[in-house]
């Protein structure tokens, strides 16, 4: 169905999604995102500049938000998809770039970050100078991209919102989600379990956040994974977290449903491995 959305211009940020700076100046940057973990990312990235630096809170890092509902796929709205050919959101349109007309388009949740601190973190309080903690943070930050999020992802697709359950499939992307948990937490112990990447938070911590705090949807109990818990309160406590993922929804809090949800995927995980041990003596019995 065609979406009545227009783009650009987005409509103003309210002032309840405008953070902690009330006398920001005319928007720079555009977002366009959703309520989703690569939603969260950007707006959460964008909060945290803000606090960092509030003069550029009020210039350059002034933002304001389309929210784009991906269940009536506004995603794949001509004009959007003008902004970012794959149809997906997050995506930005920066106006600081003068030399591009129209400012400048940046799509992929990652991609964003990464211009971001690039462009607007000076003082590399998000991000690292050090070429060998920089690179340290691309490796968390592809491992999100290309790991956590995809597999995540799967799950919940065929746990959550599948029209037909299938076991062998939520079984493969719930352990494998599982899996990569289990390196985030060795990845927190190596480094004294409190960041991903040195001693300070950065958007290496950011990236990946926005999925495990959704963990509870994959029927992933973070209770197997304290360190990865501990981390994701201390995340989730910011102030500028708070804010950023309200820019796309209020914060929802899934903690009613963690038995249910572990309960219920165990049920489906155990059904799966039923269904492969019967395949595995038919095939025994045929050999």
């Amino acid at each position: 169905m065609a979406s009545t959305t227009t783009f650009p211009p987005p409509p103003p940020l309210g002032e309840s999604q405008a953070g902690h700076v009330p006398d920001q100046g005319p928007a720079k940057i555009h977002l366009w995102t959703a309520g989703t973990p690569n939603g969260y990312k950007v707006s959460v990235l964008l909060e945290e500049l803000r606090d960092a630096y509030p003069e550029a809170a009020k210039n350059e890092l002034s933002y304001d938000v389309s929210k784009i509902s991906i269940w009536e796929n506004q995603q794949k709205h001509p004009d959007f998809l003008k902004i970012n050919p794959n149809g997906r959101i997050p995506a930005i349109i920066d106006d600081n770039v003068t030399s591009v007309k129209g400012g400048f388009p940046v799509w992929e949740s990652a991609s964003i970050e990464l211009w971001l601190v690039e462009q607007y973190d000076k003082e590399n309080k998000l991000w690292f100078a050090d070429p060998l903690l920089r690179a340290q943070a691309l490796n968390w930050i592809f491992f999100a991209h290309g790991g956590v999020g995809p597999m995540q992802g799967q799950t919940h697709v065929f746990f959550r919102y599948a029209p037909i359950k299938i076991p062998f499939a939520i079984k493969r992307y719930h352990e494998e989600t599982k899996r990569l948990y289990s390196v985030l937490e060795d990845g927190l112990k190596a480094g004294a379990g409190k960041w991903l990447v040195g001693d300070k938070y950065s958007v290496a911590d950011i990236n990946v956040f926005g999925w495990v705090r959704s963990a509870v949807w994959a029927g992933i109990d973070l209770a197997d994974f304290p360190l990865l818990s501990a981390w994701a309160d201390r995340i989730e406590k910011r102030p500028a977290v708070q804010r950023g993922i309200s820019v796309p929804d209020a914060p929802k809090d899934l903690s009613s449903i963690k038995d249910e949800s572990v309960k219920d995927v165990n049920a489906w995980v155990d059904k799966a491995n039923a269904e492969l041990e019967e395949i595995k003596k038919q095939k025994e019995a045929t050999a």
